[in-house]
């Protein structure tokens, strides 16, 4: 019997091109979904066929009501090894199995420097204004080297970003939960603590998993320990930030600026404050987005397909 499956939320349209799916074309029909879904409602309807899902990452959430609604649904993929937006013990429960896939590299630390350059040098302002017409430079830049970088969460991104920084000249602070002197040292950094961190950061950005300890984390008191010159980077996930108290924070200039690669809501809304505020820097979840890490989420995919219809599965999540 041959198989329906599904590829969710594939802006690019790169999903077939990005590996090779020839080791299940002939057991499984392949159908590609490019937009979101406007609804849960949409996406019940739209997936209730299919055998097989491939998510990326957590463009739809999967939470129970959805997963109920897919009577045929038996092999769940997620790019990566994890995802907040699926609910793995419920699907699991209706005999769904979930599995995810490997990643390249870093590539979020990209973005994260991306974004510190272009709040402080503006090079894709100075861009767009040249390509407009412009003859004459408006941007006075902001030097890095010498200032502090704050890392709230000092784990496999977050070493990566502090080697970065060290190469940019830029002094390293960091604290999470269990982060130890002994392991910020090792990492190039300085441990302080949590409010020192707010406190003595020019840039601070974010680099913990969004749970219930993180989801708020970084709120209206924090905001408010951070330095009226400070920017915060925020690539790891939205509600780890309080959105309203940082929209306020930015319209009233108590902060300089944010680089934001992730939202609450995504895609962020047209309306959103975050598009319109001139101190704010986003890009739309960029920072797994490269051709190397697709590469390796797309091959993984068709081998956690094949490995399934061969009965036996890989990478299986909550097991």
């Amino acid at each position: 019997m041959r198989r329906r499956c599904a590829v969710l939320d594939d802006y690019q349209k790169v999903a077939l091109t990005s590996a090779d799916w020839s080791a299940v074309m002939a057991d499984v029909d392949v159908t590609v979904f490019d937009t979101p879904f406007a609804s849960a409602a949409d996406a019940a309807r739209a997936l209730a066929p299919f055998d097989i899902v491939c998510a990326m990452r957590e463009r739809t959430p999967f939470p129970p009501e959805l997963i109920a609604a897919l009577p045929n649904l038996k092999l769940l993929i997620t790019t990566g090894m994890a995802n907040s937006a699926i609910d793995v013990p419920a699907a699991r429960a209706r005999g769904v199995t979930v599995c995810g896939t490997g990643a390249v590299g870093t590539p979020t630390a990209g973005i994260v420097f991306g974004l510190i350059l272009e709040l402080t040098r503006r090079i894709g302002y100075e861009n767009a204004r040249m390509k407009a017409g412009a003859a004459l430079q408006e941007t006075i830049g902001d030097d890095i080297e010498g200032k502090t970088l704050g890392i709230l969460g000092l784990g496999k991104l977050g070493t990566r970003v502090a080697a970065i920084a060290r190469a940019f000249g830029l002094s390293v602070v960091a604290w999470s939960q269990n982060l130890t002197a002994e392991t910020a040292a090792a990492a190039g950094a300085t441990r302080v603590d949590r409010d020192a961190l707010f406190a003595e950061s020019d840039i601070l950005t974010l680099h913990v998993r969004l749970s219930e300890r993180t989801r708020g984390l970084v709120g209206a008191r924090e905001i408010g320990l951070m330095k009226p010159s400070a920017l915060l980077i925020n690539t790891a996930r939205g509600p780890i930030v309080d959105e309203a108290a940082l929209v306020a924070a930015l319209r009233d200039g108590r902060i300089a600026g944010a680089g934001l690669d992730v939202y609450d809501v995504e895609p962020l809304p047209v309306d959103h404050p975050f598009r319109s505020l001139a101190n704010v820097v986003t890009t739309p979840h960029l920072g797994y987005v490269t051709r190397q890490n697709y590469a390796r989420y797309f091959g993984d995919t068709v081998e956690n397909i094949r490995a399934f219809l061969d009965g036996a599965p890989v990478r299986v999540l909550g097991g």
